[in-house]
């Protein structure tokens, strides 16, 4: 059989949701697929789910490393993959029955290197759908992406997953396109923004395929654990790739830069908010004055404000008012009156 489609999926102790997730991608309408798992040192039993799936379905492929991480599993997903396309699946999300035939019915037809498609959020029990300000359902080629994609991926998190994608397998592996090592935050970026910036042709799809489950409670429970604001100002420090510097210049890329803080900003300052008992109030306010009263962030402020004014909301515009003024107070309430309303 030829491989049309190679779905990499690395598992770390994911048991409870793996099922669904397995019989979500059984279940897809092209049958022609290899769905490759990597067990990255699970020590729950997500390996048993695997193998009973295994034993009804020969396109179930299982590979061991220990605990390496996603990134690692990930690469060795990619060396063993066959198919003419490569897709990626978390192991505690789930995907709807046609969506690699859609993605893939696309690459074929438009002949592209990427295909893009949208996808939704659970979170605190709400969906919450993403999609991108990009033409729908026409070629897009290099100088689009040159002008258009690349920038978005250094004033945005919205695009970095790799999992609401359909790629050529003959561009990764030509362009020796990997994911990073030893990085702690943003991989699927840094990933992606080698990908497109080899790719000739890319299509958006308006589709939505891809379903992210946020493990209840994970932000404030990681919260001492994952300095999230620590990691934002790595990402702001960030030497970019070669090719970058080449397609914008240093001015507009430490301009997205800023976009990027200060919206990362503006979305911590609710989770470092959020009631929860494993941070105590007076740990939350620490977090909430170290973070506003950052250098990178003073120096981001103005930028952002020129460059978003035109585009904030006002309860945006109110936080953003609190966070210039480092009025831990102001944000305190104005953070608990957003989840009051919604």
């Amino acid at each position: 059989m030829r491989i049309k489609i190679s779905v990499i999926i690395p598992v770390f102790n994911a048991e409870p949701y793996l099922a669904k997730c397995i019989e979500s991608l059984l279940n897809q309408t092209v049958h022609e697929c290899e769905f490759i798992f990597i067990n990255d040192g699970s020590v729950d039993n997500s390996v048993s789910v695997i193998e009973r799936y295994k034993q009804i379905d020969a396109r179930v492929v299982l590979l061991e490393q220990y605990n390496q991480g996603v990134s690692a599993a990930r690469n060795k997903g990619l060396q063993a993959a066959k198919g003419d396309y490569i897709g990626f699946v978390d192991a505690d999300d789930y995907i709807e029955a046609d969506m690699y035939e859609s993605l893939y019915h696309t690459a074929l037809k438009e002949d592209c290197d990427i295909v893009l498609s949208n996808f939704e959020s659970e979170i605190d029990g709400h969906a919450v759908l993403t999609a991108y300000p990009f033409p729908v359902n026409q070629v897009l080629n290099k100088a689009y992406i040159s002008q258009e994609v690349l920038p978005f991926f250094i004033k945005s998190d919205e695009l970095n997953t790799a999992c609401n994608k359909l790629y050529r397998r003959s561009l990764l592996q030509d362009q020796g396109v990997q994911f990073p090592l030893q990085v702690a935050l943003g991989e699927d970026g840094v990933f992606n923004m080698a990908a497109f910036s080899h790719a000739d042709r890319f299509v958006y799809m308006d589709y939505t395929g891809y379903h992210y489950r946020e493990i209840i409670g994970s932000a404030t429970r990681n919260i001492i654990q994952k300095d999230y604001f620590q990691r934002a100002l790595d990402v702001y420090h960030v030497e970019l790739p070669s090719h970058f510097k080449a397609i914008l210049a240093e001015e507009s890329i430490s301009r997205l830069k800023a976009i990027k803080l200060i919206h990362n900003v503006m979305a911590y300052v609710h989770i470092y908010f959020k009631p929860t008992a494993s941070l105590s109030v007076s740990k939350q306010i620490q977090y909430i004055q170290t973070m506003i009263g950052a250098e990178e962030v003073r120096k981001a402020l103005p930028i952002y404000k020129k460059e978003m004014k035109l585009t904030l909301n006002r309860y945006q515009k109110v936080l953003l008012y609190f966070i210039s003024n480092r009025s831990w107070i102001g944000i305190y309430f104005i953070t608990a009156y957003s989840r009051f309303r919604n």
